[in-house]
């Protein structure tokens, strides 16, 4: 091959590829986009099964895995044996004393009665025997020590039966036992529901790209096992450089090609908003300055069903607008 065939073969690729440039420079690229979704679970433990797979579409409400907590099943045994304990002694304190309770009561304060009448003669003897000095100040202060002791015995004694037999259980003690009642069935509850967040449940009608973790390994609280989008949230997106970009107004109709369908679909601009300075430019030959700001422009397919099956990231195209 001679240098005058080698000149013209440059020559040629050079003006292929300026009106390449030429002819893009009348169109601006884009890419397909779903809103991304991301699935975790509530609670940390180990997956026992994994219901879905990769690339398949699930409805809200799809079980897509199961985790094993056995933490929550010890407290969910813990809680129902406080809530157990709590309504026993609710009903204790509501039924009152038992008839064998209020007999010994009674006992008690039969004996205490015979102690105090005795504790009284022997007092009453006592005095009259130290008022004649029969006997010595020690002797009289035990007798009456004695005595004292017997009446606050029985005092004791009547105010137990007392309760018991007219007052019942008082109100304080009635409350306190439904608050516990309460507090221990409002603890199960809770574990009850921790319990049931054992499942990840999908939320939206999504197609799961992928799954980050599998059977046996550990899915930490709010971390996202599945990943993927959602099935009908597809989007046209537009990167445009502020020296063109006031040929876009929100609102207007827009035709978009899918290049490797050679389809074209409409849209309209639903959002047109600046992008951070080291976000990607989506356009393939981009034409503006380093010291422009660039925009983001989107637009929302007219007949969202048919663009259900687009291919996420795909490569579109749309006249620019002079």
């Amino acid at each position: 091959m001679n240098f005058k065939t080698i000149l013209f073969i440059f020559i040629v690729a050079v003006i292929s590829s300026s009106a390449c440039r030429e002819n893009n420079k009348d169109l601006l690229q884009g890419k397909i986009k779903r809103e991304t979704v991301a699935f975790s679970g509530k609670v940390t433990g180990r997956i026992l099964k994994i219901y879905v797979e990769e690339g398949q579409s699930v409805m809200p409400g799809d079980t897509l895995a199961m985790l094993d907590v056995p933490e929550v099943n010890a407290k969910i045994v813990q809680a129902s044996g406080a809530v157990k304990a709590t309504a026993a002694q609710r009903l204790l304190a509501s039924n009152g004393p038992t008839q064998n309770q209020i007999k010994q009561l009674r006992a008690k304060f039969a004996s205490a009665t015979e102690l105090y009448q005795f504790a009284s003669k022997s007092y009453e003897r006592a005095n009259a025997m130290f008022n004649d000095s029969l006997i010595s100040p020690q002797a009289y202060d035990e007798s009456y020590a004695k005595y004292k002791n017997a009446k606050a015995q029985l005092d004791a004694a009547t105010a137990e039966l007392n309760e018991a037999e007219v007052v019942g259980t008082r109100y304080e003690t009635k409350l306190t036992t439904a608050g516990q009642q309460e507090q221990a069935s409002g603890l199960l509850k809770e574990v009850e529901v921790a319990y049931s967040e054992r499942y990840i449940i999908a939320t939206n009608e999504t197609t799961i790209e992928t799954i980050t973790l599998h059977v046996g390994e550990l899915a930490v609280a709010g971390y996202p096992v599945f990943n993927g989008y959602e099935t009908k949230s597809t989007w046209f997106r537009f990167t445009v450089p502020e020296s063109k970009i006031t040929r876009f107004k929100k609102g207007d109709g827009v035709i978009v090609n899918v290049s490797y369908l050679k389809k074209e679909y409409r849209g309209r601009i639903a959002n047109i908003k600046q992008m951070p300075r080291y976000a990607d430019i989506t356009t393939a030959y981009p034409d503006y300055e380093m010291d422009e700001a660039v925009y983001e422009i989107k637009i929302i397919p007219d007949n969202t069903v048919e663009t259900v099956g687009l291919f996420y990231n795909a490569t579109i195209t749309t006249p620019l607008k002079r």
